[in-house]
């Protein structure tokens, strides 16, 4: 029986929860899935998964397992790809997640110009502004936005992303522009609670920054509907310029407090420390870091 085989329905099996869906997954039969499995058991000569009959959980040993086991993989089929003359092209899926904001205005749209150059390659993406644990969930590549502080990633920065104050039009004719970040405190904000201070906004003007500190009536846990709450005259939004999708453009929004400018975040991809980075991985991210010098959204 092929190690291979077995390890890829192991992978299979624990990042889908089932044999049944890993069998899908793989295109072969629930036996034969399972077969795989208990073959790869018997010679490690430990339990992999706690069986119920409902779902399959790992164990100790199949969670260091999985740890390496798709990289593992990725690094065979990289291999194969490499020394094959008739698969030179990129193939297989690349499971990656991004925050729900950047993931549906940026990502998707870049994600899909690399699938059209690469048609080999399969696309698994998952849109949660929680950080994603990238071994427990078999992520390959995460998009983020902001610090970074777990000392389990790298990280590859692709660009930056500015956060810029804005209101409607009839917000303004109503109550007026803000001077500078210390009036804001006298005005309806906005609240997006996924910003890591959310009732602190902080400005840069001449190398000096100034912190304000809002209210408002509203508090959203998305960029998005800050944008559409900010456009219907309810307050100011302190959202990154991706978020705003052409609205100053076409004047539904008008950009607060001239000369200063808002807070940076680097966007970057990271991914697992200490493992080999896939051929398809080190792909996207090269065109990640072109696309996104060319895109007008960041």
């Amino acid at each position: 029986m092929d190690l291979f085989d077995q390890l890829r329905a192991f992978v299979a099996t624990a990042q889908s929860g089932s044999f049944t869906a890993a069998a899908d997954q793989l295109g072969l039969s629930n036996r034969l899935t399972s077969k795989y499995v208990a073959g790869l058991e018997a010679r490690l000569g430990v339990r992999l998964f706690q069986r119920t009959t409902r779902k399959v959980g790992l164990t100790p040993e199949g969670d260091d397992l999985l740890l390496r086991a798709p990289a593992l993989l990725d690094e065979l089929d990289d291999l194969l790809a490499d020394v094959s003359e008739g698969s030179r092209g990129l193939s297989g899926v690349l499971r990656l997640s991004a925050p729900v904001t950047f993931g549906e205005v940026y990502v998707a749209g870049m994600l899909a110009r690399f699938a059209a150059a690469n048609p080999g390659i399969s696309i698994d993406l998952r849109l949660s502004d929680a950080f994603t644990d990238l071994a427990a969930d078999g992520i390959d590549l995460a998009f983020r936005i902001g610090r970074f502080d777990m000392a389990s990633l790298k990280m590859r920065r692709l660009g930056a992303s500015q956060s810029l104050p804005v209101a409607s039009p009839a917000y303004i004719a109503k109550a007026g522009k803000p001077s500078g970040p210390e009036n804001l405190s006298r005005h309806s904000c906005i609240v997006d609670t996924n910003r890591r201070t959310p009732r602190r906004w902080v400005f840069r003007r001449d190398g000096t920054d100034t912190t304000a500190h809002v209210e408002g009536r509203f508090q959203v846990n998305s960029a998005n509907a800050a944008v559409d709450l900010a456009r219907q005259g309810l307050g100011i939004a302190y959202v990154p310029r991706f978020a705003l999708k052409g609205a100053v453009e076409s004047g539904e929004l008008v950009p607060l407090l001239d000369g200063y400018t808002g807070e940076r975040g680097d966007i970057a991809a990271v991914y697992l420390e200490g493992r080999a980075l896939p051929r398809k991985v080190r792909a996207l991210i090269d065109f990640a870091v072109a696309d996104m010098k060319a895109s007008p959204l960041v």
